[in-house]
């Protein structure tokens, strides 16, 4: 999951880092879960530790940046299971963090929706053969408009270039995701890994998304404020359905569309480590996070999807677009950052 999104959910749930709970007992079986906050909340840890006897310590963790520290740094020794999306679930394979799971200690997978079953469909999660991450969780980024100004729903993501709103386009403060929706609308197949010659056509689009924005935001409750007061007329929801509850709830009256073209969303996956002291408990772990009250819990407490029913503001044919590792994530971050100043597009492209 983004860092920022995470961050934003850390302050709502007024969590600190590396909140441990409960203590372990002595003697007893321990799963150590490291975990975002909302990914597993007391009383639904306090079902568990009831069914299997065993005790639970929880550490939530406020980034990826983190997450990344906690089990790369002392070599996944100190965790059982964690979550992490799929895009940063790449390294952590590539470093033998984690390990295969054993889906036949996964009852639950039977009961989740089909996009999430085809575990082969979603890139990153199965590697020769292997599979290394169950669909826990996820958000798709599609388009708000404020139903006065916009009487149809868009139907593309070229609504956000659209000369009819210049100046009307509310837009997040992101590169990676930014030069990934200017990749998108120019067709290409990979936006995740530009090659070389795209990069000039990839800024200037960009140059020109800039130009119909009305502003850019990072944080969920910061967009709701400068879609009210600015009066925006389209948004590109980096937070999904989670910007739309905010602003449904602050009495603006929007729709809510999916992109053609397939909205880029993240997804968050339970993963067991190579130090697991228990695995099959782990897997026990996975399983019950997909039953109906755990799940139910991501849509009702955090605004959240689910991997086995329905997401309430999607369609059964809106296709979404996992987000995957970028090609340079650094490039990315100076190009958008000239791109921010106004520079031209010979400048945003000067070594």
């Amino acid at each position: 999951m983004p860092q920022f999104l995470h961050r934003w959910r850390l302050q709502v749930l007024g969590c600190v880092l590396a909140l441990v709970l409960p203590v372990a007992a002595v003697g007893g079986e321990v799963l150590r879960v490291l975990t975002w906050p909302g990914y597993a909340d007391p009383d639904l840890v306090k079902v568990f530790e009831q069914r299997t006897g065993a005790k639970v310590e929880v550490t939530f963790i406020d980034s990826d940046d983190t997450l990344w520290q906690r089990i790369n740094g002392n070599q996944s020794q100190d965790f059982d299971v964690f979550a992490v999306n799929t895009a940063e679930l790449q390294r952590y394979i590539a470093n033998a963090l984690v390990v295969p799971i054993d889906t036949a200690q996964v009852p639950n997978l039977a009961k989740q929706l089909p996009r999430f079953r085809n575990l082969n469909g979603i890139p990153g999660i199965v590697k020769d053969g292997k599979v290394y991450a169950v669909p826990y969780t996820f958000a798709e980024m599609g388009l708000i408009y404020d139903r006065q100004q916009i009487k149809e729903p868009p139907v593309s993501i070229q609504a956000l270039w659209d000369p009819r709103y210049r100046g009307k386009v509310l837009l997040y403060n992101g590169a990676s995701h930014n030069f990934t929706l200017a990749a998108q609308s120019l067709k290409d197949p990979n936006p995740f890994q530009l090659k070389e010659s795209e990069w000039p056509t990839a800024v200037n689009r960009l140059i020109e998304l800039r130009r119909n924005a009305m502003g850019f935001y990072s944080q969920p409750e910061e967009s709701v404020d400068l879609f009210k007061r600015k009066q925006a007329a389209l948004l590109f929801a980096n937070y999904g359905s989670q910007q739309l509850q905010l602003l449904k709830a602050a009495g603006v009256d929007v729709g809510y569309a999916i992109p053609q073209e397939g909205a880029l969303a993240w997804l968050d996956c339970w993963v067991i480590t190579r130090g697991a002291k228990n695995k099959g408990l782990a897997a026990a772990w996975i399983d019950y996070f997909l039953e109906p009250e755990p799940s139910n819990a991501l849509v009702k407490r955090q605004g959240l999807a689910n991997t086995v029913a329905a997401a309430p503001n999607m369609r059964p044919q809106d296709r979404l677009k996992w987000l995957e590792p970028v090609e340079s994530a650094p490039r990315r971050s100076l190009l958008w950052e000239r791109i921010l100043a106004g520079d031209r597009a010979s400048k945003v492209l000067a070594p």
